[in-house]
């Protein structure tokens, strides 16, 4: 912005040095016309910041930036409530704790609390959020994001990605075969437990193969 007024700056002079020159009515028209633009231009480029608020801004970004991933949350008939704790957050400018909203989404920004910068962002939220009702609360050590709904209705989780996750699980134990789910829930254990954890799985299944065989093996008495 600054380089553009500038260079404006010295379109102006430039045609003001012109006019001094030009004799020819028709040519001082053109420049009169073009003087009055540049100076309308110029008018409604933002005024440059002064250095001391343009270092203070700087300076409330500085730091590094953290991502937060700990949250609780809940609803009422009409919002879903996200709480985000943050020591000391309530001593910081209202205007250092942002929120944007999206019809889907939003997006929490705190500057500078503590020499650091705390984000968090949730996009495709399982149902619309209505972005004119929706705000945040500053509390003691904590935000509060309050999501207005669109429809007075329950959330099952806050996004579609946790959704498809818990119907993918679900599917995965909703058989009717009561072995095969059995089945699903121990591989899943395998997969996620520690090296004890497979021991004992292994060991359980080999026991359980040796009695179906000899079980399936007649006796004579």
């Amino acid at each position: 912005m600054a380089v553009a007024r500038e260079e404006l700056q010295k379109d102006l002079e430039e045609v003001k040095e012109l006019l001094t020159k030009a004799t020819r009515k028709r040519v001082r028209d053109v420049l009169l016309a073009e003087k009055q633009k540049l100076e309308l231009e110029i008018k409604n480029q933002p005024a440059p910041k002064p250095k001391d608020v343009a270092e203070e801004e700087k300076s409330s970004l500085g730091g590094y930036t953290v991502k937060i991933n700990n949250y609780g949350w809940d609803q009422s008939d009409k919002f879903v409530k996200i709480y985000i704790s943050l020591n000391g957050v309530q001593k910081l400018p209202a205007e250092n704790v942002q929120v944007n909203f999206t019809e889907r989404s939003f997006d929490l920004l705190v500057k500078n609390l503590n020499g650091k910068n705390y984000t968090m962002t949730f996009n495709n939220l399982l149902k619309p959020i209505s972005v004119e009702g929706s705000s945040r609360k500053i509390k003691t050590d904590m935000v509060l994001v309050m999501c207005k709904k669109k429809r007075e209705e329950k959330w099952d989780c806050l996004t579609q990605v946790e959704k498809e996750s818990k119907e993918k699980e679900k599917a995965a134990y909703d058989t009717t075969d009561p072995s095969e789910g059995l089945m699903n829930i121990l591989k899943k254990m395998y997969a996620e437990g520690d090296d004890e954890m497979k021991r004992t799985i292994n060991k359980a299944w080999v026991e359980s193969r040796e009695k179906q065989y000899k079980g399936d093996i007649p006796m004579d008495i």
